[in-house]
């Protein structure tokens, strides 16, 4: 890497960061999205959301909220998903709709005011999301 690119890259960075100090003081949510890449990542996932699903008593799919002010919602269509709405804070919004069979999804939303809202479709899916609300 030359000098030039590399105070160029600095800069970026510097920028990033200061705007990423800023954003805080604005309402806003940071969603992350995760879907397994392989067979392995796949298994770990679906092991983990099982695992929080027996910890919480769900068997098929649940939803669960401490907070205020909150509202989540979902459905399934098909037979043996696992579907999770996890709420913490106050002000959250989401729903988890699942169709097909044998599908495991969680929507985890985190500090206030989130709006998520996750559709599985097909047969034998994995996938979570994660949101932080400020």
């Amino acid at each position: 890497m030359t000098r030039k690119s590399l105070k160029a890259a600095l800069a970026a960075a510097m920028i990033g960061t200061a705007s990423l100090t800023a954003a805080p003081a604005l309402a806003g949510q940071v969603s992350i999205n995760l879907t397994p890449a392989d067979a392995d990542q796949e298994k770990a996932m679906r092991f983990g959301l099982g695992m929080y699903a027996l910890f919480n008593g769900i068997k098929n799919g649940g939803i669960k909220q401490n907070g205020h002010g909150n509202s989540a919602g979902l459905a399934q269509n098909g037979s043996g998903n696992l579907g999770v709405v996890h709420q913490e804070g106050d002000g959250h919004t989401g729903t988890l709709q699942q169709n097909g069979n044998g599908n495991a999804c969680g929507l985890f939303q985190f500090g206030q005011n989130t709006n998520g809202h996750v559709q599985q479709n097909g047969n034998g899916g994995t996938c979570a999301t994660l949101q932080f609300g400020w």
